[in-house]
């Protein structure tokens, strides 16, 4: 097993994670469960190590999780245990790298050294699922496996090994679906009503269709092409690898022909994901029409810094709303796994499952951050719900929208090669779209060439 894990996670070269998966909201204020905590931290660790990309864990982590001290920005206090948050950016990959080194060292590091907790996103979850390095969370921590009943079915299966054992568990689910401009929706198309833009956006042939419309009247449907890629990406009918052979699905080929056709007909653009100039859609001086994302992207990417509302920017007037768009979707999410190794496994076992399965923290993170919880019964509470909404979407509830889409993800196309091959497939495209690539054949050939670099037992 060693070897193969040595295989795994040195010779997988995984391409940069930016912010997919990361959650956020506009409150960071004290979380007010008032949970006990069932935790005995008498395992004999005196550090809690976790490693994370972000400030979104933390943050849920210090607001709810009952008798948490913070100490300073990156250390705090559960009873007589030392918390630290080792925060890696996923930037170039970082963050995965930082890991797979320390994983490596796991065990020969000394004991206040070693990985308690750490976080894996769905584009990679198999990487560290799928060996011993992650703990086993009902056998080896022992939390019952009642406790994740009313967890959303694809939550569960993003971290279930080969060996049919489940290695973490989140506290969120990330259905996705259209946010659009509301004043955009006005000047074209003379509502900006959910139910009457989802009819103009039921498919994809209405989608071509409004960015007909939209262009004629000064405006690109979406900020880039990679926009609507996840969409088409979550509802495929085979696997980026089959049998040892990369595959393009044909749902992905979609997407490139209908990507191809709107980049020359000026309704879209190809910019980077994160980058500036697609940011910039976020921005009412912008001529972007909408987005695809679920609720961490509402509240943490779209114009907001510091959980406050960038100024000029959209939400800052509430001015986006939400529908569900040509297809249900999913986008990311974060998953909290045990260490092997760890000296702390009854405070690692009580966080997991505090923050995962509690309702009563749930719900203040859903209440405080906008977050979609994983906990299908509390999340359906909240669909008729009048006086909760978003202030990103101008009050409007979003989980409905959600709801309707969460109970078809599907994760039984996933693999561990997901990640390298949806970035070296949307890179070698864009060459395509921007014409620098004469043919679609061309950009395949660049993309399989350099996907064979990273994982040379693959084949083309």
């Amino acid at each position: 097993m060693r070897k193969k894990l040595l295989s795994v996670l040195l010779c997988t070269a995984m391409a940069a994670t930016m912010l997919t998966g990361c959650g956020g909201g506009n409150d960071t204020k004290k979380g007010s469960s008032d949970t006990k905590s069932k935790v005995t931290v008498s395992d004999g660790g005196k550090v809690l190590n976790i490693r994370v990309w972000n400030e979104e864990f933390k943050t849920r982590v210090t607001d709810n999780y009952p008798g948490y001290e913070k100490v300073s920005d990156n250390e705090g206090k559960i009873g007589d245990v030392t918390v630290k948050w080792n925060i890696t950016p996923s930037d170039d990959n970082a963050y995965q790298n930082a890991l797979d080194e320390a994983l490596l060292q796991q065990d020969k590091a000394a004991a206040d050294d070693k990985i308690d907790l750490f976080l894996v996103e769905a584009d990679y979850a198999l990487k560290y699922v799928d060996t011993d390095y992650t703990l086993d969370v009902v056998n080896d921590l022992g939390i019952s496996e009642d406790a994740f009943k009313d967890q959303y079915q694809y939550t569960k299966d993003t971290v279930t090994d080969s060996n049919g054992k489940l290695k973490g568990a989140s506290w969120q689910a990330c259905p996705a679906g259209m946010i659009y401009r509301r004043d955009i929706a006005k000047t074209v198309f003379g509502t900006d009503d959910p139910d009457k833009i989802q009819e103009k956006f039921k498919d994809w042939d209405s989608f071509k269709a409004a960015a007909k419309e939209l262009k004629d009247a000064g405006y690109k449907i979406t900020s880039s092409v990679n926009d609507t890629y996840r969409v088409f990406s979550n509802n495929v009918s085979s696997k980026w690898v089959e049998n040892g052979k990369i595959n393009v699905d044909a749902n992905i080929k979609n997407w490139v022909d209908m990507s191809k056709e709107m980049v020359d007909n000026g309704e879209t653009n190809t910019y980077e994901l994160w980058s500036s100039d697609w940011q910039n859609g976020f921005m009412k001086k912008s001529d972007v029409f909408c987005y695809f994302g679920p609720a961490w992207f509402i509240d943490f990417s779209m114009g907001y810094t510091d959980g406050k509302p960038i100024k000029g920017s959209v939400v800052e007037d509430g001015g986006w709303a939400l529908t569900t768009g040509p297809q249900n979707f999913y986008w990311g999410g974060t998953w909290i796994c045990g260490a092997n190794g760890t000296d702390n496994k009854s405070l690692v076992k009580d966080i997991i499952e505090t923050m995962t399965t509690n309702q009563d923290v749930l719900k203040s993170i859903v209440e405080k951050n906008n977050d979609y919880a994983n906990n299908a019964p509390l999340m359906d509470s909240y669909k008729e719900d009048k006086s909760f909404g978003d202030a990103a979407l101008g009050g409007q509830n979003p989980i409905p929208v959600f709801s309707e889409g969460v109970g078809k993800i599907d994760m039984s196309n996933t693999t561990s090669y997901d990640q390298t091959c949806t970035e070296e497939f949307q890179a070698a495209m864009k060459d395509y779209f921007e014409g620098n690539t004469a043919s679609y054949e061309d950009a395949y050939a660049t993309f399989v060439d350099k996907v064979k670099v990273k994982h040379p037992e693959l084949e083309g």
